[in-house]
């Protein structure tokens, strides 16, 4: 069925090994000092051995020094799940200020030798930080950080200059592009939405003037391939930090605002939320609109190839939105139609995405199209579209289940090591560069043909195959009285 931003509260199994209840410094214990040397990359590596800090001892471990470099995995960690605690541009500036005073930048002269051996590594953090999450620099006062930092070290060798600059053009030209495709993502999903219900009530047929899918595209690979270019155009467009910021709550022990107020910048995401939607109501849509039997059922089977097109492809979540459409009650109760189309293949696909088990046989064929991208040779092969709904209810189950922080205020790290694995993995994903050619004619209609209502739906269903019971009759009547469309 249509997906919510936040998914209800149901049960979640964790993944195996991770415990809700996450070992740390008992309450009263003292935290030990930081280490030297790459502690924590090693909690990825090689399992969790950082299970839990405090915020100040993490920010601690992400700062480089002349002799120490955190590994890559941890500063995605860290970065990640740190907005939960600290905004990006508090944080930076608290990174600022330890940097100062561990390689005493406000000294004059400076120590020219120990500033060309942690210039480097400080450069590599920035770089890392804009590279993975650009959205953080939308702030003026991010950059201004940064540029302070360049200005204290520079003299030591101008090439820092050359280099951050470089990071700061390339920053602003993802900034820019990031813009104008959420703003086009945006935009599409809005102006379906807007356009929705427009779609007049029929008795024998449509309007002539309505196109129907099969008179744009006949072709279910075809079709399959351009739902894969838009389910990887959304993909492009989602941040790491929409999956913390879409449950980002106060931190108890934050005596200021939450860190990201009122306003969570999770539009692409939900833009993402609307297209599933879209999907699903346009495949009933479709099924529900032809005025013949054997026209419906011709519907039915295409949809049934084009899903089965979309799993050969890794395509998940457009596979369950097509599912979801066809098993919506105004499609599913249409049982002389149903009768006349072959679905042997649907019924197969039904098994594949079924919820049993945690949805044991989806999280089966993901692994395994997971396993497909990581030996791909090509980019047909590398492409991975998960069920967007269940990784979202993976992530705000582990978010609800596991608690931010321990007892003795400690940040529960290994929480967020799982989060990080999770996000990560979807970013891998969302880089795939959709090899099919685009088809602007049926990209176009995907985004801008009408759709019914779920009342629109009821009341062209009940027009083709008349209601069965008397609630279906009492619907029927309520419907063609108020007229709905």
């Amino acid at each position: 069925m249509p997906q919510t931003t936040c998914p209800p509260g149901t049960m979640f199994t964790p993944p195996s090994g991770f415990s809700p209840h996450l070992a740390g410094t008992e309450p009263g214990e003292e935290e030990e000092a930081p280490q030297e040397g790459p502690v924590p990359g090693a909690c990825m590596a090689d399992g969790p051995l950082i299970t839990s800090a405090s915020l100040e001892t993490l920010i601690q471990n992400l700062v480089p020094t002349a002799d120490y470099y955190p590994e890559k995995p941890y500063v995605f960690t860290f970065l990640l799940s740190a907005r939960l605690f600290i905004p990006p541009p508090e944080l930076l500036s608290r990174v600022c200020e330890l940097c100062i005073k561990q390689q005493q930048l406000d000294q004059s002269p400076l120590d020219a030798a120990k500033v060309r051996k942690f210039g480097p590594k400080l450069l590599q953090l920035l770089k890392e930080w804009t590279e993975t999450f650009p959205s953080d620099f939308r702030e003026e006062k991010m950059v201004g950080h940064l540029e302070d930092l360049i200005h204290r070290i520079a003299p030591c060798d101008e090439a820092y200059w050359k280099t951050m600059n470089q990071v700061l053009q390339k920053l602003n030209q993802k900034l820019a592009l990031m813009s104008q495709g959420e703003d086009s993502v945006v935009r599409l999903s809005l102006t379906a939405s807007s356009i929705s219900d427009k779609l007049a009530s029929f008795k024998a047929k449509p309007p002539p003037i309505q196109k129907d899918m099969l008179a744009i595209c006949n072709d279910p690979y075809t079709l399959a391939q351009q739902l894969t270019h838009v389910e990887l155009e959304h993909l492009g467009h989602i941040g790491p930090e929409e999956f913390v910021q879409a449950f980002v709550q106060k931190d108890p022990l934050d005596t200021t605002q939450p860190c990201f107020s009122d306003h969570k910048k999770t539009s692409n995401l939900e833009a993402y939320v609307r297209w599933f939607n879209r999907l699903c109501y346009l495949v009933a849509t479709e099924i529900c609109m032809p005025g013949k039997k054997k026209q419906r059922a011709q519907v039915i089977e295409f949809f049934i190839d084009v899903a089965r097109e979309c799993f050969n492809i890794g395509n998940f979540n457009s596979l369950m939105a097509i599912i979801s459409g066809m098993n919506m009650s105004p499609v599913s109760r249409l049982k002389k139609t149903w009768g006349k189309a072959k679905t042997a293949k649907f019924f197969i696909l039904e098994h594949q995405m079924d919820p049993t088990g945690n949805f044991y046989n989806y999280r089966t064929a993901l692994r395994g199209a997971a396993h497909r991208s990581q030996t791909a040779n090509s980019s047909r092969e590398r492409i991975v579209i998960p069920f967007f709904s269940l990784l979202i209810k993976d992530i705000y189950f582990l978010n609800e289940g596991c608690a931010n922080r321990l007892p003795n205020g400690h940040v529960n790290f290994e929480k967020f090591v799982e989060l990080a694995r999770q996000v990560g993995e979807f970013m891998t994903w969302k880089q795939v560069e959709c090899p099919f050619e685009q088809d602007r004619t049926i990209l176009h209609y995907l985004h801008t043909a009408p759709i019914f209502s779920e009342d629109g739906l009821y009341l062209a269903s009940y027009e083709s195959e008349s209601p069965e019971n008397q609630v279906e009759k009492d619907r029927w009547k309520a419907l063609r009285t108020k007229g709905v469309h």
